[in-house]
């Protein structure tokens, strides 16, 4: 059998399983129930504390001193991004600084409009509301929401026809923060509604390295600086996935590296875990190595890759491509997905048009 074969068929055998792996994947930036459990720990409890995103960081805290000096509520937050990034963080720390109470719900949980009334009619002034995945507030609900963000209040209409009346119920004045993974899927009327708009991005190694430090003393565990490198190095410039990729080493290095992490002990943990030096695991590998060998490295369509992988195209849209496309892995054409050098470099693969001697000098 082919090299070619047998890489094709180990990709196939991972595609098979992927969906009951995805959700023990250690690099996925969705949260499980057990970053739920840690993050509170694990989370900063003061703008001081926040590592990364500085600019945003910083104009927060102007927009919130401003708030105060005011005597008024802070402006409706929009925060945008991938996942784990630290949204739900910053919407903590917002309302810890104006001393208001923090209420979080999510799109998807607000199916009714007397879902959200229930809500808004029981904050106090200067609570901060926080709804996750805003992007998917049904239009009926949205509705009602904009009045509630533009004058604090909610209108209804009794009766119908010649008879109908809209009814005004004033809400208590309050600060909305909005989360969002699919900022294109906001309708305009609701998006124009923000004041403040930022959209977080990917992590530097560098700041990565500074939350699982403190991350690490937070849990109790020693860890040496290169050992924080190499979590770092792999956690997909998310704080989620590296404080998670910190919670496998470390029981990796408690039960086999007498408690301490350093850079071999967190290299070979990771690699048990299936997750190389770039942050790729399985099932990233296989979704580059179906491209590379059965597809001559493409342009392919994202349904013929779920295809072969047996996985659906959602999945590998909002899961696998977001780091892919970013780490500079794989090229959205309009003809399909194409893999690139560096990817097939990372795969050992051959790169068409360069000997075996020229790679080897790559």
């Amino acid at each position: 059998m082919s090299d070619a074969r047998k890489r094709l068929m180990s990709g196939q055998d991972i595609g098979a399983s992927a969906q009951a792996e995805d959700d023990a994947r250690a690099v996925s930036p969705d949260a499980s129930l057990e970053d739920e459990i840690y993050g509170a720990n694990l989370r900063p409890h003061t703008f001081d504390e926040y590592v990364g995103q500085a600019q945003i960081v910083d104009n927060l805290r102007i927009a919130i001193d401003a708030a105060r000096r005011r005597g008024d509520v802070l402006e409706h937050v929009l925060f945008s991004g991938p996942p784990g990034l630290g949204k739900t963080t910053l919407a903590g720390l917002i309302a810890r600084e104006l001393g208001g109470a923090l209420r979080a719900t999510s799109g998807p949980t607000l199916e009714k409009p007397k879902d959200l009334v229930g809500i808004l009619t029981a904050l106090d002034a200067g609570d901060v509301l926080f709804i996750d995945e805003i992007h998917r507030l049904g239009t009926v609900v949205e509705e009602y929401l904009y009045p509630a963000m533009e004058d604090f209040q909610i209108d209804f209409v009794v009766d119908a026809g010649a008879y109908a009346k809209t009814l005004k119920l004033p809400l208590k004045r309050f600060t909305l923060i909005g989360a969002t993974t699919r900022a294109g899927m906001l309708s305009a009327p609701l998006r124009d509604r923000f004041g403040l708009v930022h959209h977080l991005d990917y992590y530097e190694p560098a700041d990565l390295e500074r939350i699982i430090e403190r991350s690490a003393r937070v849990l109790g565990i020693a860890i040496e600086p290169a050992g924080a490198t190499t979590i770092a190095a792999r956690s997909r410039g998310t704080p989620r996935i590296a404080n998670r990729l910190l919670r496998r080493v470390r029981d990796f290095a408690e039960v086999r590296a007498g408690g301490v992490i350093t850079a071999d002990v967190a290299d070979e943990a990771l690699a048990r875990e299936g997750v190389d030096r770039l942050g790729l695991d399985r099932l990233d590998r296989a979704y580059l190595a179906t491209i590379a060998d059965q597809y001559a490295g493409g342009p392919v369509g994202i349904n013929a890759i779920a295809a072969t992988l047996t996985e659906d195209v959602e999945t590998l849209e909002d899961v696998v491509e977001p780091y892919l496309l970013k780490a500079g892995f794989v090229q959205r054409t309009a003809s399909g997905r194409k893999i690139s050098r560096s990817a097939l470099l990372h795969l050992e693969r051959p790169i068409p048009g360069i000997s075996a001697t020229q790679e080897r000098l790559l």
